[in-house]
């Protein structure tokens, strides 16, 4: 005999259970990527790595300069030997995001011989893990990593990925970006892709 099709609402407290454990989740990746995005951990270590963003006929961009000042600032502080200035090139362009960042570094006093350059990346992951190579061939292993506030928990742990021992330090791109909680946007993005960096690249 066949039996009776199962009501459906037997199957509502199980998908109800599933709604609340995804939202309870997300929810603590928003709190977290929210905490990583305004505590400064910068302290002593064998390099400042500097992840690329725009750059326009040999200028950086605002987001750029911005975290090129934080970085040098961190760097005139004595707190690393070195700077790895991330960043390939984008379409069109005749020069990579790194390049033109170590021409604005030098410009503002740090020695040439302080920089190394990642400038084949296109990606956060790529550029990172380019860099941690770099630094592994010069037996380094700690970092402090900059770039925006909302990016640093998901950088820090593809640096771990990576085999670094990374110290977030967000500059801040823009006076509007000192009101994190305004870029809903770029919260609700990283609070996603923050989780899914312990599997894959971004």
């Amino acid at each position: 005999m066949d039996r009776p099709p199962r009501p459906l609402y037997r199957s509502k407290p199980f998908v109800f259970g599933v709604a609340i454990t995804a939202a309870v989740l997300w929810l603590s990746s928003v709190g977290a990527v929210l905490t990583w995005g305004i505590e400064d951990d910068a302290a002593k270590a064998d390099a400042i790595v500097v992840m690329g963003a725009a750059q326009y006929n040999g200028h950086p961009s605002p987001v750029l300069r911005a975290r090129l000042d934080h970085a040098i600032a961190l760097w005139q502080r004595g707190l690393a030997p070195r700077m790895v200035l991330t960043g390939g090139a984008g379409e069109g362009d005749t020069a990579s995001e790194a390049a033109v960042g170590r021409l604005y570094a030098v410009s503002r006093g740090v020695p040439d011989t302080a920089i190394l350059l990642e400038n084949e990346g296109r990606t956060s992951s790529q550029s990172l893990r380019s860099a941690a190579d770099l630094l592994h061939a010069f037996h380094a292993h700690t970092a402090i990593i900059v770039s925006d506030p909302f990016h640093m928990l998901r950088l820090e742990i593809l640096g771990r990925r990576f085999g670094l021992d990374p110290l977030t330090s967000p500059a801040l791109p823009t006076p509007g970006s000192r009101r994190l909680l305004r870029q809903w946007g770029n919260l609700l993005i990283e609070s996603l892709k923050a989780p899914l960096a312990l599997f894959v690249d971004w």
